[in-house]
């Protein structure tokens, strides 16, 4: 079941992004080195890939709703499993499982079609094509 839209989707990356870029600092774990860059490099890769996504966010849209999606989800793997991967989980794991986590719901929920595509109008009964 996708819940997510398409355009709040956009504003959870933005979000996203951010809040994990800032996070090594406002959570006090910037002088641990993997889980500083693991966050940093993770946010920067999520407003990069926003604003080449073919979405309501993106700026370039150059990639599929799909590809983001599926991106997303290898993201948020990643980012919940690096504390133990990169082994710094002794020193603080919350902050990286918690968004990887929540990355991960937002490849999985969030709907895939525009809501004024071509094909959701066909899904209703409501024929756009003559």
């Amino acid at each position: 079941m996708r819940f997510i839209s398409r355009k709040f989707h956009a504003v959870l990356d933005y979000m996203a992004g951010i809040i994990l870029i800032a996070a090594p600092w406002i959570l006090g774990f910037a002088d641990v080195e993997a889980a500083k860059w693991s966050a940093v490099i993770v946010g920067v890769l999520i407003l990069v890939m926003s604003f080449i996504t073919d979405y309501e966010g993106g700026g370039k849209k150059v990639l599929p709703m799909s590809g983001h999606l599926t991106m997303d989800v290898i993201a948020g793997i990643f980012l919940a499993a690096s504390p133990w991967l990169l082994n710094f989980d002794e020193q603080v794991y919350l902050p990286h499982l918690i968004m990887g986590i929540l990355e991960i719901g937002a490849g999985l929920f969030t709907v895939t079609q525009s809501e004024h595509s071509h094909t959701h109008h066909i899904d209703r009964g409501i024929s756009t094509s003559h």
